[in-house]
């Protein structure tokens, strides 16, 4: 059965992120069923779903909660569009979210996925300069190495050329600044003198183009694609500053880093600031079902609120405000609600902690780092193919790890216990040595 699946999937399935022809030597994995952090495998094999199937799934796969949630759900109401009506769920969601932002950001425009929350933000950004008259403000920054999605606004602010550079003719290509990653850091430079110094460098392009820029966009602590790279929190603080200063909206991309991810609920809390948008997807349903919503202040709505319909946000998708989608993440905050999720996360981090420590000590790791349940480290001296072999590894030793050129990292679901963190650990440090020993 699983052989015939594979072989069904690779004639009648494109998939993400994938050269199909590399599937000639690295098999495809058919999974079966999930429970808990476990994925098991058709034939019978069961994975530690270490990187919580692409950052979305936060409290195990089938969680019982958000399964009961959602059967009730769906004897209600499965779906119903958001232009012109609304229902219990999206009005919910959108009062608790607002509620956790201590009601600075509220007015949650949805949508379906991370790079779709990206685009609404910088169109919103983009409008709500033209609507003030300021018709100049049309550019944006990102970080040197962000990632913010693929479709075509948002590989605008995605600086990795591998998903860019293809389709250099359908961008309109955002400039960039100075990234805080602190394994760029001088020698004995700390990472909140090296995140100083890239706000700094951030300062001296508003200073020059403030008039042009419409807004910065920020992946808040992690720029996750860019190999796990976490920075110093006083960046955000100066980031906050400075926009404030030049008149600039800062949009925080929590779509990967949000909910709990990195120690609070929203990664800008570390720093004490909010955002003008923010931007939430993955995590937010528990990994159930797609969903990506944009906040935003009230001075960002007021500014499309007319009589005049060509002022208003006309964006829109069919699914917008899905009724299970949002059942599903009013589920996810009962259980952040009910069982003090950030509390016991400082816990699972220790245990993370604990169990990379050997892997530390390995002569060819670099660079180990951690921000709440985000560990990564980076393997030096490994040869181009270095994630496919670790990934390889990985499976054979139970594990679903999925490196990023030399960076190896940890991402899984808040439910992992002190002996499943432990097994992690041997099993990572079996992985990688024996990828380095091929």
């Amino acid at each position: 059965m699983a052989a015939s699946l594979l072989q069904r999937s690779l004639a009648a399935v494109w998939h993400p992120c994938t050269q199909m022809k590399a599937h000639e030597q690295i098999p495809l994995i058919p999974i079966a069923r999930a429970e808990g952090p476990w994925l098991y495998t058709e034939d019978g094999r069961r994975l530690l779903d270490t990187i919580s199937s692409w950052w979305v799934n936060l409290f195990g796969h089938c969680n019982p909660n958000i399964n009961a949630l959602l059967r009730e759900q769906l004897e209600r109401l499965e779906h119903v569009m958001l232009a012109g009506f609304t229902h219990g769920p999206v009005v919910e969601l959108s009062e608790r979210l607002a509620a956790l932002t201590n009601h600075v950001l509220g007015h949650a425009f949805y949508a379906s996925d991370g790079a779709s929350a990206t685009e609404i933000a910088l169109k919103m950004s983009l409008h709500y300069w033209r609507n003030g008259g300021r018709l100049g403000k049309t550019r944006f920054l990102s970080l040197a190495g962000s990632y913010h999605g693929e479709t075509v606004g948002a590989l605008a602010v995605t600086d990795i050329p591998l998903f860019r550079e293809a389709y250099a003719p359908l961008v309109r290509a955002a400039g960039t600044v100075p990234s805080p990653d602190i394994r760029l850091a001088a020698p004995g430079e700390s990472a909140e003198a090296h995140a100083l110094r890239a706000a700094a460098a951030l300062e001296a392009t508003l200073a020059e183009h403030h008039q042009e820029i419409a807004a910065l966009i920020v992946e808040p602590l992690v720029q996750c694609a860019a190999g796990m790279a976490m920075y110093h929190p006083v960046y955000l603080q100066q980031a906050r500053a400075l926009c404030d200063r030049y008149e600039v909206h800062l949009i925080a991309d929590e779509i990967a880093v949000g909910c709990g991810r990195t120690g609070n609920f929203f990664a800008c809390e570390a720093a004490g600031i909010w955002p003008d948008f923010l931007c939430l997807s993955k995590g937010i349903s528990g990994g159930y079902l797609p969903l990506s919503l944009v906040l935003s202040t009230d001075a960002i709505y007021q500014a499309f609120y007319a009589d005049d319909t060509r002022r208003g946000f006309l964006h829109s998708h069919s699914y917008t405000g899905n009724p299970l989608a949002c059942t599903a993440a009013l589920a996810t905050l009962d259980l952040f609600a009910q069982a003090d999720v950030l509390s016991m996360n400082r816990e699972r981090a220790r245990w993370l902690a604990e169990a990379a420590m050997p892997i530390g000590e390995h002569s060819a790791i670099r660079h180990l780092r951690q921000q709440g349940m985000i560990l990564a480290f980076d393997v030096e001296g490994v040869s181009a193919d270095f994630a496919r072999r670790c990934f390889a590894r990985g499976l054979e030793n139970g594990l679903l790890l999925r490196p990023i050129g030399n960076t190896v990292y940890w991402m899984p679901p808040y439910v992992l216990d002190e002996t499943q963190s432990r097994w992690l650990g041997e099993q990572t440090f079996k992985t990688l040595h024996e990828t380095l020993a091929e």
